[in-house]
């Protein structure tokens, strides 16, 4: 499967807008994700921005640092996120060794909720 980028790069897609939000791109994130009550927000905001990440590169691995910088937060908290969406399955993580960034595999599979209610989500 090809990313974005390179889709538009062989379709000679160019993104003409003087507006720079959208120029900056945009991620979807899962209403289950959004709307799981035993995530923390923290945790929510770590997800979107490894689905941003891979979206553009079809994999992803910043480092903490750059997620801290990107999330306007320490690295201790960004790690603590990170080892949230571990513990839960979001993710998996490849430590690759020391001095170098660990390759993270967002995962998205979605199991149904079995409930009554048609305004809650399916749970992750």
């Amino acid at each position: 499967m090809k990313v974005i980028g390179e889709i538009m790069r062989d379709q000679n897609i160019r993104l003409s807008t003087p507006d720079q939000v959208l120029r900056g791109g945009f991620t979807q994130v899962p209403n289950a994700i959004l709307r799981a009550a035993d995530l923390t927000i923290g945790a929510k905001l770590t997800y979107a921005m490894f689905l941003s990440y891979a979206w553009n590169n079809d994999c992803c691995f910043p480092g903490q640092d750059r997620l801290a910088a990107d999330m306007g937060m320490s690295r201790s908290r960004v790690t603590e996120y990170v080892s949230e969406l571990e513990r839960v399955g979001l993710i998996t993580i490849q430590r690759r060794g020391q001095g170098t960034t660990n390759l993270y595999t967002v995962h998205s599979q979605v199991k149904a909720k079995h409930s009554n209610s048609r305004s809650r989500p399916a749970d992750f």
